[in-house]
């Protein structure tokens, strides 16, 4: 029988973002999945008030914070991952093909020679089938691109965190439009989801409550997305869904905090160095996106 993870849910009805804490059940190690690290826009201003109900979580249950992962280079919040390696022993990881990711956006924001996109801004950097420890449990890394170039999901017995790849059936699938997006590779990102167990519970990274829903929702199974998923359930072609998804993804904005989100997310959730007065500023591109 597959195990169950204990798994808690942080929302962030900001950002619309689900952060997860994802325990052995067995013993008192924990993984963190996509934290969230607050930011005012209008004024610029940061805090840790959802983190650090995390971390009170963590600490109120006895847990041992190892993992602290990302799914992958977030274009909607700052991620709080260096705040957390900063209160705990956890390692920070994601996928390998972030470096790509960083190669793009360095060029996107003239980072110069003060960032380099080799990736060593994480503890780790993760390859499709790679096996973190969790206890007596085992995180099993899968590559599923498309969104961006570098996604993955995390599988943790019969659980699956898939990041932006899916939402709730009733609202869809990720947009593929970002530098490096594909949505030819999200579709064959989300087959490789859809052959796990009919019952693998699938936790998103974000909800908006669709069209006719009051609740937030975050949870489903592989079999509830195959069966009802309404852009890419059993039956629709990869051709149907790459036509319907970019002509969907056309008439879409840009999320408000891409740009100050993306410059801190491939840093690992550090923000850019300090100049010479000891301030530390996020550059806004203009009509480069």
């Amino acid at each position: 029988m597959c195990m169950k993870p204990g798994v808690k849910a942080f929302f962030d009805e900001e950002t619309n973002t689900v952060t997860y804490v994802v325990a052995d059940p067995s013993g008192n190690v924990c993984a963190v999945i996509d934290p969230v690290l607050d930011f005012d826009q209008a004024s610029g201003r940061t805090s840790t008030d959802s983190a650090d109900q995390v971390l009170n979580f963590i600490h109120g249950n006895g847990l041992e914070l190892a993992w602290i992962l990302e799914t992958h280079a977030h274009a909607d919040h700052l991620s709080a991952a260096a705040y957390l390696k900063s209160k705990s022993a956890g390692k920070t990881a994601t996928g390998k093909l972030i470096t790509g990711v960083q190669a793009t956006f360095k060029e996107i924001f003239n980072l110069g020679d003060e960032f380099a996109p080799d990736g060593k801004q994480f503890d780790c950097l993760l390859e499709d089938g790679d096996r973190l420890e969790l206890g007596a449990m085992e995180i099993l890394v899968m590559h599923t691109p498309g969104h961006t170039p570098s996604c993955v999901t995390f599988v943790v017995g019969d659980a699956a965190f898939v990041g932006d790849t899916l939402f709730m059936p009733d609202y869809g699938t990720a947009r593929a439009d970002f530098p490096g997006g594909d949505a030819a590779v999200l579709y064959q990102s989300i087959q490789q989801i859809f052959a796990l167990p009919a019952q693998t519970r699938i936790f998103l990274c974000h909800d908006y409550k669709a069209p006719g829903r009051d609740e937030y929702q975050w949870e489903s199974t592989v079999e509830e997305q195959r069966a009802s998923n309404i852009h890419i359930h059993d039956g629709i072609s990869e051709q149907a869904f790459v036509e319907f998804r970019s002509q969907r993804d056309s008439q879409l904005g840009m999320p408000k905090l891409i740009l100050p989100s993306v410059q801190v997310n491939i840093r690992a959730g550090e923000m850019p160095p300090p100049d010479d007065s000891g301030a530390v500023f996020l550059k806004i591109p203009v009509n480069v996106l």
